[in-house]
């Protein structure tokens, strides 16, 4: 192309070097479009960057609020936690002393009931002590009347003498026992 221009007899261009014109539109449009950037696109850039780094910020700080009230609640769960357990543990050691107590009651009427039981069945067994003693005295006195009736060979079949006899050999045999 730059041949046949050249043929048509105009002045060769050098392609490195600009035209002037070409110079002054670019320069003009350059002032321009830095103008348009800097008046409408540069602010609202930097509005948007400005509401970002706001957003960013505000967002940590409400996230360290967050977390510091989560902190503080998890302490007073930890509080009560702690709070709970000492009463758990007092409720604990309540039971146990009314348990013993307890215990010690049902300890003392079986003591008791024990010792009731143990002095109704003293006493019933020495009555049954004393029945089987008079028996006792009562065959013994038969079973000596009968003997001292052989031996003297004579009857000691009256009532009143035969009681005394008795009594007098019973208390006989008491006193040398006794001895």
């Amino acid at each position: 192309m730059f041949f046949l221009a050249a043929e048509g007899g105009e002045t060769t261009h050098n392609p490195i070097i600009p035209v002037w014109q070409e110079i002054v539109v670019g320069g003009i449009a350059f002032i321009v479009l830095c103008f348009v950037l800097m008046k409408f696109v540069f602010p609202r850039m930097e509005q948007t960057f400005q509401a970002r780094v706001d957003a960013i910020e505000g967002g940590i700080k409400r996230a360290e609020a967050a977390q510091a009230e989560a902190n503080q609640l998890l302490e007073q769960y930890r509080a009560q936690l702690a709070e709970a357990r000492t009463d758990a543990a007092k409720i604990r050691d309540d039971a146990r002393a009314d348990a013993e107590g307890i215990r010690q009651d049902i300890l003392a009427k079986a003591r008791e009931e024990s010792d009731r039981v143990i002095a109704a069945g003293k006493e019933q067994l020495q009555a049954e002590r004393a029945t089987i003693v008079r028996e006792l005295r009562t065959e013994m006195g038969t079973i000596a009347v009968d003997l001292a009736s052989k031996i003297v060979g004579e009857s000691l079949a009256d009532e009143a003498r035969r009681k005394g006899t008795v009594d007098r050999f019973l208390n006989g045999l008491e006193s040398t026992g006794a001895r």
